[in-house]
């Protein structure tokens, strides 16, 4: 079997085992051998939970279990449902630009929200590429407070 073969078969019996119907499960992998697995679903509150918390432990007993499965293998996997995840990275670029607009106007620090260290990577990823070059990013915090904030480059 391969890496996908195990995603697909994992992921079902995960799911029939804690009794969470679904429509249908699709994979896709990108060029950083990431596999994203957005499950659909006719109740997807119930996989998302409170902030994306069921999705996190899902993600992490999956890729638990896959990796058991697999050992010897480098890749890494994200788990969504009825692209809740990327909505929420889509909104979360979208506040970061706006901040970095505003930051760019006034010329004072803006802070984001705390978020997870995913989307924080997204946002210090975003500042790092081409049009950001007078932007920097640092994250502040400890654990569930740790946010990003927004400066012009000294």
């Amino acid at each position: 079997m391969d890496i996908e073969e195990i995603l697909h078969a994992t992921i079902n019996e995960l799911l029939n085992m804690v009794g969470v119907e679904y429509d249908r499960v699709t994979i896709t992998q990108d060029e950083n051998d990431e596999y994203h697995l957005n499950i659909e679903s006719e109740n997807p509150s119930l996989l998302i939970g409170y902030h994306g918390d069921n999705i996190h432990a899902l993600q992490h007993i999956l890729k638990v279990l896959c990796w058991k499965k697999l050992p010897n293998t480098n890749f890494n996997i994200l788990v969504d449902v009825d692209n809740y995840r990327k909505r929420q990275e889509e909104n979360t670029i979208k506040l970061a630009e706006g901040r970095i607009e505003k930051v760019r106007t006034t010329g004072k620090p803006q802070r984001l929200p705390a978020m997870s260290s995913y989307f924080r990577r997204k946002i210090h990823t975003l500042c790092m590429g081409p049009g950001y070059e007078d932007i920097e990013t640092h994250s502040r915090g400890e654990g569930a407070d740790r946010h990003i904030i927004l400066q012009l480059k000294r």
